[in-house]
């Protein structure tokens, strides 16, 4: 089966969801913290838990403000019913029903359970009884009347009624009347054993409904596992770590012969492949140190028999973790909570990996303590490892496990406050700004992934932009040299923002860089370079193409031609013979206009509002330091 919708009513903060689509493989609960994302699942896990050390209580989980309101205006709480789960039957639930119980059997797709605060489990579906009484009846031969009144049988009770007359010989041919009364009692029994028509069908589901299976932080395993007390415990008495520890144990255990064992050898082998089997797993998602290593091992604690004799007993599980890239090991429970999250996820879900017991995986706040990229180690880890077999519900409030390209599978989750409760929806047009912050912010990088390409040309500002796309253009469209068609320019804002842009993302970009010439030089680049952010090659100085010791890109223009677009673009007559010095052509028109700057923006705006007039009349000059330029920036390609 699989979840389409849930409802969660009346829990802690919750006072009526509404009806949430569940997606068909990855479901993510997306809101800030106390908005209810958490009293979600925590009450669609109670709904039918995987684990028995949960159920409701209405005293500790009914909202505390209407509790003894309604107690005291008559209504009963624990009849109440704060989870409700809507399956829908898949092909191989529709074809074991109709094997079962006959052709036809099945007359609704889904299923509807539900369990109120009395911990009362009842499941709401349409299966045509009248069908399932004409399968049961199907190529049986009866004697008359019992032939021709078989159509008119609707029910199994009218059937059973049907047997006991022919049991009794009461019409027709004893011996034929016996015989089928016999073939149709077997085939009721197969069908309905010892039960009703309705009872037999609602067991027979409940069967196939998929548990709920939970996990959070405080799930995770802790450093030191009391053996023989959890393998002898009640597990419903067991908090959720006790439980992963269960189920670390069982997995190294399967037979206790190889748990408690006192040859060491056979012990720990068996706790060595324990360990590789989940470490490997871990490593398949773990990129941010693959060194790590998990180690177990048992104690032995001395204690005398009732002869007074001393004996060795093995009492505890040890879990450590092996860093071979520093050589030390640390307690467990001393490790990075990301990956003791992963390893103690894999530990607890290995009870149900290979089983052929269903579950939906709730996840409450998972990967919150790892790195931004190993979050995005953990969504592909979701949609490899989990969704493929089971689906999968998690909350978030981190921007990083929201898949920008799937936001049909984010549901928002919003505190109304209390008259309203937190809500629960697919609409994304809430009000509340900290709400949003996830769902943007997982926008905003993903659009910056966009709108920087893998191979990018890293410029100071727009109008630097603006030159080297529309000269570059042009040039191509002359069949000379323009930009390779690979390249994104990319502005950054300034001069000082570049080292920072190629510190963040040179190491997993192709990034070449074009700076204004300058008497300092460009230390900081340089560093980068020397650091390995970049190769000293891919930092382009403008002056380097036109020979001179200071230049900005306006000076890859002859004077005339950049006069041309300055003039128009203020309104001035400047002339090439106005200009005094040697410095950058912007330098000279700013101290002629007696200004520290102006607006080297604006000229750039004049070329690209009249391109085809002004391009056709640019000098060969120009033209050809441009071309110049490509040819550089090109020849820094990386090869294949």
């Amino acid at each position: 089966m699989k979840l389409i919708r849930a409802q969660i009513k009346l829990f802690r903060n919750i006072l009526d969801s509404s009806e949430v689509d569940i997606h068909e493989k990855v479901t993510c609960l997306v809101g800030k913290n106390e908005s209810g994302k958490t009293a979600f699942l925590h009450s669609l896990y109670r709904l039918h838990p995987a684990r028995t050390n949960v159920s409701f209580d209405s005293p500790s989980q009914y909202p505390a403000w209407l509790e003894k309101r309604h107690r005291q205006s008559g209504i009963d709480v624990d009849k109440e019913v704060p989870a409700i789960a809507i399956f829908e039957l898949e092909a191989k639930d529709r074809d074991a029903l109709e094997e079962h119980f006959g052709r036809g059997a099945v007359a609704s797709k889904t299923v509807t359970v539900r369990r109120n605060y009395s911990n009362e489990l009842t499941l709401g579906f349409d299966v045509d009884e009248a069908k399932v009484v004409a399968s049961a009846l199907a190529n049986v031969k009866l004697p008359k009347p019992y032939a021709d009144n078989k159509t008119k049988l609707k029910t199994f009770a009218e059937l059973t009624q049907m047997i006991e007359q022919m049991q009794k010989g009461e019409e027709g041919p004893d011996s034929l009347a016996k015989q089928g009364a016999a073939t149709l009692q077997e085939r009721a029994t197969t069908m309905l054993g010892d039960k009703g028509f309705r009872d037999a069908v609602d067991a027979f589901l409940r069967k196939r409904v998929p548990r709920f299976f939970y996990f959070s932080d405080y799930s995770t395993l802790p450093y030191t596992v009391k053996i023989r007390e959890l393998l002898e415990a009640d597990e419903a008495k067991l908090n959720d770590e006790q439980l992963t520890a269960l189920s670390l144990l069982r997995m190294a255990a399967s037979d206790d012969d190889y748990l408690l064992n006192p040859d060491y050898e056979l012990r720990k082998r068996e706790l060595e492949n324990v360990g590789n089997a989940l470490t490997g797993d871990v490593l398949r998602y773990w990129t941010q140190n693959t060194e790590l290593r998990v180690d177990m091992d048992i104690t032995k604690e001395q204690r005398t028999n009732p002869q007074g004799q001393p004996i060795a007993v093995l009492d505890e599980l040890k879990i450590r973790i092996r860093d071979n890239r520093h050589w030390l090991t640390l307690p467990f429970d001393e490790h990075s909570t990301g990956f003791r999250w992963f390893f103690s996820f894999l530990a607890a879900f290995s009870k149900f990996e290979y089983s052929d017991q269903p579950v939906v995986i709730l996840l409450d706040e998972p990967a919150l303590g790892l790195h931004a990229r190993a979050q995005k180690d953990f969504l592909r880890f979701i949609d490899e490892r989990l969704s493929g077999k089971h689906q999968c519900i998690y909350s978030t409030h981190s921007p990083f496990t929201i898949e920008p390209g799937r936001l049909d599978r984010a549901r928002v989750v919003e505190d109304k406050g209390r008259e309203e409760g937190s809500k629960v929806s697919s609409d994304v047009l809430t009000t509340d700004p900290d709400t949003l912050f996830p769902l943007q912010g997982a926008l905003g990088y993903d659009l910056v992934q966009l709108l920087i390409g893998p191979h990018n040309v890293v410029v100071e500002g727009t109008s630097d932009f603006t030159y080297l796309v529309i000269m570059s253009d042009y040039l191509k469209g002359q069949d000379r040299t323009g930009l390779d068609g690979h390249w994104s320019v990319v502005p950054v804002g300034g001069a000082d923002l570049i080292p920072t842009f190629v510190a963040l993302l040179g190491y997993h970009l192709d990034v070449t860089i074009l700076v204004d010439s300058r008497k300092e030089g460009h230390q900081k680049l340089s560093r980068l370079a020397n650091e390995g952010y970049l190769a000293h090659k891919r930092i382009i100085a403008v002056g380097t193409v036109i020979q001179r010791p200071v230049a900005d890109i306006e000076d890859l223009f002859t004077v005339d031609d950049y006069l041309k677009l300055y003039n128009r673009a203020f309104g001035k007559s400047v002339q090439a013979a106005d200009l005094q010095g040697n410095d950058p052509l912007v330098k000279q028109l700013a101290r002629l206009e007696g200004i520290e700057s102006f607006d080297h923006g604006r000229p750039a705006d004049v070329l690209l509002r009249h391109r085809d007039e002004l391009l056709a009349q640019l000098s060969g000059d120009t033209l050809g330091r441009f071309e110049r330029l490509f040819e550089r920036i090109n020849a820094t390609f990386p090869k294949p």
